[in-house]
């Protein structure tokens, strides 16, 4: 990997790099491997920390530049793109429901369901995750084993500037219909995020639990129940109420797994 980092710094800082076959083949290669799970956008390491592989994301960006305009048909539709899509899906051992679409240089494990939804180049989808319909799976976004994206979720992909993260969905998360996850929030292990939820990464996210309110940004911690909320804010005109996200509880270790992601919001009496 470092030849191949390398050759895609090279080519981040000289443009005219692009034009020598060697360039074009690393770029290809880091598609492939990301398309394969080899390689990684971004990883966990240590201590819940995640590590943004920024030379990673510049391969990525420098891939739309090398690929040339085709049209695509399945009659009765028609399409022109630059880019593949994802091939193979009974040796991957994922279900693809029509009209589901995951460009090539995603990465689905076995067991990932695609309901009618869209996957972008970079996303990293972990074993079992069911991604629900017309859900999006943005750019490079990294989605864990065993999460549930509900009807109409919206993670969004972020490619430009390099240095910035991407949007992160732990293991065993729920994000409930129509929520809006982008900016390179991080959604913590088990979290349960209710219906219409908009986290970025600068949005409050206050824990309302104890006796006094405890806030966040950007981050939803392990096992938390997140609702839509709103707190005053003053402004010139007057004081009005600006959009946050609730911490109303957590998830109980005693309910079942597959059954907790509903139960966990209906215990709060919460819309999934």
């Amino acid at each position: 990997m470092t030849d191949l980092q390398t050759t895609i710094e090279a080519a981040w800082d000289n443009r005219d790099l692009l034009r020598d076959s060697a360039t074009t083949d690393a770029i290809h290669a880091v598609i492939e491997e990301l398309d394969k799970g080899r390689l990684r956008v971004a990883q966990p390491v240590a201590d819940g920390q995640w590590q943004v592989n920024d030379w990673v994301k510049k391969a990525v960006i420098l891939y739309f530049p090398i690929q040339q305009m085709e049209t695509l048909e399945l009659k009765p539709f028609e399409y022109r793109d630059k880019m593949r899509l994802k091939t193979g899906y009974e040796a991957q051992g994922v279900r693809v429901v029509p009209p589901a679409t995951a460009r090539y240089g995603s990465f689905l494990a076995p067991g990932v369901i695609l309901m009618p939804s869209y996957v972008n180049i970079g996303a990293w989808i972990g074993e079992g995750t069911m991604v629900d319909t017309w859900a999006t799976v943005g750019s490079c976004a990294q989605v864990g084993a065993h999460v549930h994206l509900s009807g109409g979720v919206g993670l969004g992909g972020v490619l430009e500037p390099v240095q910035a993260a991407p949007v992160i969905i732990e293991d065993g998360a729920f994000i409930g219909s129509r929520s809006i996850l982008v900016e390179g929030c991080h959604i913590g292990k088990e979290a349960v995020i209710g219906a219409g939820v908009t986290i970025t990464g600068s949005t409050k996210i206050i824990d309302v639990t104890g006796s006094e309110p405890k806030e966040y940004r950007g981050h939803v911690p392990a096992r938390s129940v997140v609702i839509p909320g709103s707190y005053a804010k003053q402004f010139p005109a007057g004081e009005f109420h600006v959009p946050c996200a609730l911490i109303i509880g957590q998830r109980k270790p005693s309910t079942d797994l597959k059954t907790s992601l509903n139960d966990a919001l209906r215990e709060h009496n919460v819309a999934v």
